[in-house]
């Protein structure tokens, strides 16, 4: 097995993980919970999803490497922030008001 197979192999392992995990995050959009934990599976399973199949593209088109790695940092910053935003908006609206 070359280094060539190999690293088509990973990145085709890669790309194969997120795609799962993009699935797997919708299943509890199905299940009755609070839209507040629907909204926190399916956040996670789809940022874990997109940054492996970032990396899998990483090995694919190295020529690539900034623009992916650029991607890479933006959708783990964005994906972060947004949901601290969401959560502390959800738990301003559930305060009880002072009197």
């Amino acid at each position: 097995m070359t280094l060539a197979s190999l690293v088509d192999h990973t990145s085709l392992l890669l790309l194969g993980a997120g795609l799962v995990f993009w699935f797997w995050g919708t299943w509890p959009l199905l299940e009755s919970r609070t839209y507040l934990n629907k909204l926190h599976a399916l956040s996670v399973a789809d940022t874990l999803g997109s940054a492996l199949m970032l990396l899998g593209l990483l090995l694919r088109i190295p020529g690539q490497w900034p623009l992916l790695v650029l991607a890479l940092v933006a959708l783990i910053l964005w994906n972060t922030i947004f949901g601290y935003v969401l959560a502390n908006c959800w738990l301003a609206s559930r305060r009880e008001p002072e009197p």
